[in-house]
């Protein structure tokens, strides 16, 4: 680990002030590993912990606000969570351990950098550590790899399950800097790795994440879930994960669909043109296998022999059908009624 130097904030002015060259700090979850492999080596840390943005409170549009430092279980576990969005919690709660869910905050959740084994090893090449040097995963071993929205720069997928629910959440993120407040859409935080994949988000330089705002979600908590097909049942990152939810009308047609993949691209994946083809249809298996379909198209293979993933094409449209199916049941997801049991236990 490089040499740094450590401040604290006691407020957001002051973390603003003093974080425009400087990486800011809270649960660390990702940031320490960084560190430790040498990926990052940031000369100063400025831990933003003690700013009021931990709480979690209805917006005056009728939605929720998730303070930037509101820890990921807390937010898993919150009423307002669970009864107005269920697809959240559940997310949430099929990610990472228990331990590292309760020091990841909501806001570094946006800000994950990739799993790629290739990011990670500083001995191998990779466009997104050090621009121009080549990306080693190409070409090898991709069975966690994009098969969607990659470039012949990078072709690492974002890690999150939290971002899946929030971008079919439609959710904004508010950022506050030297220069003033703005909001983000969701659809525009992250972005593809094109020519630049060492950008992994739209943040400029300074800009500090204060909220996430989730619009309001009544009508589609009834029928939602998330779906996540991983190596193991735990503590693993996704092959592909599914955050799916309908709205139906009183007719039992759908009104409104959402769906995002994970696992499958440099961000979350969401083409509202799919979603489209499922307004004001009978809510079936074979309706749901077209907006599969239109979902992942142009998909390409990476990788080669056994470390192609080939797998992830009809794995995603597979999951895509299952998710649905689970949201028009009602059931959010196994995970999150086990869950509940624990909890309440």
């Amino acid at each position: 680990m490089s040499p740094f130097t450590f401040d604290a904030a006691a407020d957001t002015a002051t973390a603003i002030a003093r974080g425009r060259d400087a990486a800011y700090i809270a649960g660390g979850t990702n940031l320490l590993d960084l560190m430790k492999e040498g990926v990052a080596r940031p000369q100063r840390l400025i831990d933003i912990n003690a700013l009021p943005l931990a709480t979690i409170e209805p917006s005056p549009n009728g939605g929720l606000l998730l303070g930037a430092l509101a820890r990921n279980a807390a937010t898993a576990y919150h009423p307002l969570v669970r009864d107005g969005y269920p697809l959240l919690a559940a997310a949430i709660l099929s990610g990472a351990s228990p331990q590292i869910r309760n020091m990841a905050t909501d806001g570094g959740n946006l800000l994950q950098r990739t799993r790629c084994y290739y990011f990670y090893d500083t001995g191998t090449p990779c466009n997104k550590r050090a621009p121009g040097s080549g990306c080693s995963a190409i070409g090898n071993l991709a069975r966690q790899h994009a098969i969607l929205g990659a470039s012949a720069h990078c072709i690492a997928t974002h890690p999150s399950d939290m971002c899946v629910a929030l971008a079919a959440l439609e959710a904004i993120v508010h950022v506050e800097s030297s220069t003033g407040r703005r909001s983000i859409p969701f659809v525009d935080f992250h972005r593809l790795p094109e020519d630049h994949p060492d950008i992994d988000n739209t943040l400029q330089p300074g800009e500090l994440i204060t909220h996430i705002e989730l619009p309001p979600a009544q009508a589609f908590a009834p029928h939602s879930a998330y779906l996540k097909i991983r190596e193991r049942a735990s503590y693993a990152f996704a092959l592909v994960s599914v955050a799916a939810a309908l709205q139906l009308d009183s007719d039992g047609r759908i009104a409104q669909a959402r769906i995002a993949l994970g696992g499958v691209a440099h961000k979350p994946w969401r083409r509202p043109e799919a979603e489209v083809l499922l307004h004001g249809q009978h809510p079936e298996s074979t309706v749901f296998a077209k907006a599969a379909e239109a979902l992942i198209a142009g998909a390409q293979v990476q990788g080669r022999s056994l470390g192609s993933n080939a797998f992830k094409i009809p794995m995603a449209q597979r999951a895509v059908v299952r998710a649905l199916e689970m949201a028009l049941a009602g059931q959010t997801s196994m995970l999150l009624g086990s869950a509940n049991k624990g909890q309440n236990a």
